[in-house]
């Protein structure tokens, strides 16, 4: 038996051979992120290690090896672009957990709550050498990519740290945070793939803009849960309301409260604070009732739409069909 399940967003493919060839592919990956954070160092070989073994959707890996079905899949270099976009963002999971203060990561403890703050955040930048070591080896393109993509999540955080300018509309910063500080590394794993391949040229732009929509897609939907009945995906309804997390629907909430006094009345009950359990439940409550939390899920499914319209430059077949199916699911998901 397989010790990786393929996300759920890949339940819905009918290529069961082209499944399975992911599969495989996901347990060389599995084995190679092991290898990649094997250290002489004896605290390294711990730290590093933490959240590989604690699991994950592994979504990039996934979607490197799905572009990959478009051109030639067993390309072993495949394996090693599937594996520099999970250790990056692995990397970019350690300082957020500590920039947030984040007590579990994947259903453990995070690292900065285990051995510090100090000895995550290096443990983050030595995933980052590791991710570097490894695209050196794939040549120049691979190479400015991951450069580029690092740029951008480093961006995406520290405007997200600093928050929308004076004059800047809250929503569209949100949204340039979400594409940078997600989208982008979403887009990167999707070229990747094709490229590595060999798939025509021709296709890795749509499959950039595909990657990039979904990651914004993809976090648009984990505001629209946050405010969910409690379901499959584990998440303890309100967890970022409660933290005052900027998201889409309260974003919407804020921008009709200046005009509309029920929006008002509400935006005041949730800045007054919900330390207090039944007063969180009333105001998640409330929030999935306003229309705003409709409007934050159909923004959330334009960019998941908008992705799949990026997909007609590449011919029929059994992996743009997965591609699309991917993108449905990430507006349909539990988790």
């Amino acid at each position: 038996m397989s010790r990786v399940a393929l996300p759920k967003q890949m339940r819905k493919v009918a290529d069961r051979a082209l499944l399975q060839h992911i599969e495989a592919g996901l347990e060389k990956v599995e084995d190679a992120l092991l290898k990649a954070t094997e250290h002489t160092d004896p605290i390294a070989a711990v730290t590093a290690r933490h959240l590989v073994e604690a699991g994950g959707k592994r979504i990039r890996p996934v979607l490197v090896l799905l572009t990959a079905e478009l051109g030639n899949a067993d390309a072993a270099s495949v394996i090693d672009a599937a594996v520099v976009v999970e250790l990056t963002h692995l990397a970019t999971l350690y300082h957020d957990d500590v920039m947030d203060d984040a007590p579990t990561r994947r259903g453990v403890a995070t690292a900065h709550q285990i051995w510090g703050n100090s000895v995550a955040i290096l443990t983050g930048d030595l995933l980052f050498a590791r991710a570097s070591q490894i695209v050196s080896r794939l040549g120049e393109k691979a190479l400015t990519l991951q450069a580029d993509t690092f740029e951008r999540l480093c961006l995406g955080q520290l405007h997200e740290t600093v928050g929308p300018q004076n004059g800047e509309d809250a929503t569209a910063h949100y949204i340039k945070v979400l594409a940078d500080k997600t989208g982008s590394l979403i887009a990167a794993s999707a070229q990747l793939g094709a490229m590595f391949a060999d798939a025509p040229d021709e296709y890795l732009q749509p499959l950039t803009n595909y990657g990039e929509k979904i990651g914004v897609a993809f976090q648009l939907i984990d505001d629209v849960i946050d405010i969910a009945e409690e379901g499959a995906s584990g998440k303890t309804p309100g967890t970022d309301l409660r933290a005052g997390v900027p998201t889409l629907p309260m974003l919407l909430l804020r921008t009709e409260a200046a005009t509309d006094s029920e929006a008002a009345a509400l935006v005041e009950f949730i800045d007054s604070g919900l330390e207090d359990d039944a007063k969180l439940a009333e105001a998640v409550a409330r929030l999935r009732k306003h229309p705003v939390a409709e409007a934050a899920y159909q923004e959330a499914k334009r960019w998941a739409d908008a992705a799949i319209e990026d997909l007609a430059p590449l011919p029929e077949s059994a992996v743009k069909a997965a591609l699309r199916n991917f993108a449905e699911a990430v507006v349909d998901r539990s988790n």
